[in-house]
């Protein structure tokens, strides 16, 4: 690991096919935005020989590739891969998004890994997302361990944020997250700062000096080493109480040396099971210099202190029709299961699917089973479909460079699979596999879009398919009761993405307009309608009289029609036509022009003609009649009352209610639900929260998190729904 004490950079450079699985390591890069993660990507990639100088692969291209939005706003929108070889192994780097709004993303790449770096700046700390990040990977036992970044900042204080990550990551074993290292500081320039310039090994007692560019091994001088005595007993105290020999504790408690072998073998161990959390330091590289400080001791302790793929159990799997299937762990020669992690449309050779392979080998031009994942809610339809794969690569920047396969525990970008997307299982034509999903968060920010043009129209849906093919936090919705395209985001810049890549990608132009909430209306009371159609023009007439009452009815009745007609009043074959009628009109509103729901309406009389009464006059006297009826009558506009439930740290709980309650939310109650959080249950109308997810998230400093459901319709408190009203009228 990266405290050997004759380390060395061994081979490296460029990633190729892995031939085994036990020579790849997965690892995902986990902080909050700017917190220094593309820039630590970068700074291993130069380390491992993979890049010239930072930010530059030898042929030109740039390391990471993002989106054009990406570089005006300077923020990290994707999920990015950068493979390495070091050692011998390679080395699958995934740098995610560090902002909530592409938790997606982040989703994707802890799917994908089989480890995380947890990328905390020093003179930033530790954020609430990143913690909750850091509860996910501990509920399925991922190993991690901690990067401290931004060492340069005249503020910043490597104790001090070991022991904050040692508060924010260790529960209830502090001891489990412990630094590897102690950063060795120069002589302070005229700011009072000193930088750090080298690295002293707690386990190995050996100074590792960066000052020149380039890692040098040398001695540590005789007043450095009291220095580091105390955080060094404290560090073999953390590897030997995670130790699975359970005598070790004894032996050095009482006096026994403990030989540095045994002590790194135990703490890879500790490291690999997701028990023990070291504490590492790193730094980009200054302006031609090789390497970085602490780059080389990252990269030794990805490669021998995280977990093979051999020692990952994939997700569960089954055959499409939901028959459970036990596959061998990560074996080359097993069945193909392959999962598409991410969905990238490339201007040139059109759809890239990055796949993470969890069994059996994949090999360019292969026919191969795709099988979807059951997320029509989000316009993701159902599909099992053979699909030949294209060309096998590896992404460097902006390039491909070609593959020939891609073992078990492998990941590797496949050209032209048009039909899968993000979430597919990828498994043998002549047996096909699903492999669980992963967990996806909700979008719960809706966006109303429409065509900015005739001609955009014409290409908006296509896009718009696409778009959701790539991101499955996306969900799009063809609402039927208001008539609006929404997509429904995570937050304002997942929107602003979307509409980005509507317009630069795929040449759509959309126009943003109000969000609409599907209302409906009722009676407040009994009232009753007279319809009378009666036109007489040559020929057959039309001759229908009705009348009828309406009451309203419990919240979720529906529309209830009853026949009370005596005497053949109404003939009976016109008594359907009636009910045709008010039910249209129903759908139509008769206020504000929402649908009218939860009422009975009761056919009492009417009149018909020998000749002239049809099925259609009847219809329309129906309708009429409701309408007559409601021009007498209050109507209440009924708006949607959502269940919300907010699960918050306790800190903020006393603002999130007060919140809720000002957006006429009833606080129904409230839970302990452990950690510091409580849960918070609330009914709000569903007008009241179309920003909650942006609004939340600054209320809580990104520490909270929502669902909602429908729950019913509620009358609209009469100020509120008469202003909608005359809205309404004043709408072309």
């Amino acid at each position: 690991m990266g405290d050997k004490a004759n380390a060395h950079p061994g081979a490296a450079g460029r990633a190729t096919a892995a031939d085994h699985p036990a020579s790849v390591r997965n690892v995902v890069l986990v902080g909050h935005s700017g917190s220094g993660k593309t820039t630590l990507v970068e700074a291993l990639a130069l380390t491992a020989g993979a890049v010239n100088r930072a930010g530059r692969v030898e042929d030109g291209g740039t390391v990471s590739d993002y989106d054009e939005i990406e570089h005006r706003q300077q923020r990290s929108v994707q999920l990015s891969l950068v493979p390495v070889d070091w050692d011998g192994y390679k080395i699958n780097v995934l740098d995610t998004p560090g902002y909530a709004d592409f938790v997606g993303e982040l989703r994707a790449g802890l799917r994908a890994a089989d480890a995380a770096l947890f990328v905390v700046s020093a003179s930033d700390g530790v954020d609430g997302s990143t913690r909750m990040v850091w509860e996910e990977c501990a509920a399925v036992g991922m190993p991690r361990a901690i990067v401290i970044t931004h060492l340069e900042a005249a503020r910043a204080d490597f104790d001090e944020m070991t022991r904050t990550c040692a508060e924010a990551f260790g529960g209830d074993d502090p001891d489990a997250v412990l630094p590897l290292y102690l950063p060795l500081h120069g002589e302070p320039g005229p700011d009072g700062h000193a930088p750090v310039t080298g690295l002293i090994g707690l386990l190995s007692q050996r100074l590792f000096d960066y000052s020149s560019g380039e890692r040098k091994e040398a001695e540590p001088g005789p007043d450095q080493l009291p220095l580091i005595e105390e955080a060094r007993n404290r560090l073999i105290e953390g590897i030997i109480a995670e130790s699975e020999d359970e005598t070790l504790m004894d032996r050095y408690l009482g006096g026994e040396g403990i030989d540095f072998k045994t002590l790194v073998q135990d703490l890879e161990r500790a490291v690999a099971r997701g028990i023990f959390f070291p504490v590492l330091a790193a730094a980009p590289a200054a302006e031609g210099a090789r390497q970085g400080l602490g780059t080389v001791e990252l990269l030794e302790l990805i490669t021998g202190g995280f977990p093979t793929p051999l020692e990952r159990r994939a997700p569960a799997v089954g055959t499409p029709d939901g028959r459970p299937r036990e596959i061998s762990v990560c074996d080359p020669n097993g069945p193909l299961v392959a999962e598409v992690v991410k969905t990238a449309s490339d201007p040139y050779v059109g759809r890239v699917s990055l796949v993470r392979v969890f069994s059996g080998t994949l090999r360019p031009d292969a026919t191969v089973h795709v099988s979807g994942h059951g997320l029509a809610d989000r316009g993701h339809e159902d599909h099992d479909v053979d699909e030949r794969v294209g060309a096998l690569s590896t992404p460097f920047g902006k390039q491909q460079r070609a593959l020939t396969h891609c073992i078990a525990g492998d990941l590797a970008c496949v050209a032209k699979l048009n039909r899968a997307e993000t979430g597919d299982t990828l498994s043998a034509k002549d047996d096909p596999l699903l492999m669980e999903p992963w967990q996806m968060p909700d979008p719960l920010l809706p966006l109303a879009i429409q065509a900015h043009s005739k001609a955009d129209e014409d290409k908006l849906s296509q896009g718009l398919g696409r778009l959701v093919a790539e991101d499955p936090t996306m969900r799009l919705e063809q609402n039927q009761d208001t008539h609006q395209v929404v997509l429904w985001c995570l937050g304002e810049a997942h929107a602003d993405v979307a509409l980005e890549r509507l317009r630069n990608r795929y040449g759509v132009q959309v126009d943003v307009i109000p969000h609409k909430v599907s209302l409906r209306e009722t009676f407040a009371a009994r009232a009753a309608g007279r319809g009378r159609h009666v036109k007489q023009s040559g020929g057959h007439g039309q001759f229908a009289i009705c009348e009828i009452e309406v009451e309203p009815l419990p919240n979720g009745s529906g529309i209830e029609f009853v026949d009370k007609v005596v005497g053949g009043a109404v003939p009976r074959q016109f008594i359907p036509s009636v009910e045709k009628g008010v039910r249209a009109q129903s759908a139509k509103g008769v206020a504000a022009g929402h649908p009218l729901i939860d009422i009975r309406i009761t056919l009492l009389d009417g009149k018909a003609h020998s000749v002239d009464s049809s099925d259609a006059a009847f219809q329309t006297a129906g309708a009429l009649a409701l309408r007559e009826a409601a021009a007498d009558a209050r109507i209440h506009l009924l708006e949607p009352v959502a269940e919300v439930t907010v699960m918050v740290g306790d800190d903020y709980v006393g603002a999130v209610m007060s919140d809720l309650s000002g957006r006429r939310g009833r606080v129904v109650g409230t839970e302990q639900a452990g950690g510091g959080r409580t849960l918070v249950r609330a009914e709000v109308p569903e007008i009241e929260i179309g920003r909650y997810a942006v609004d939340l998230r600054s209320l809580s400093h990104g520490t909270a998190r929502f669902d909602r459901r429908y729950a019913r319709h509620e009358p609209m408190p009469p100020q509120i729904a008469e202003k909608l009203r005359e809205q309404a009228k004043d709408a072309p």
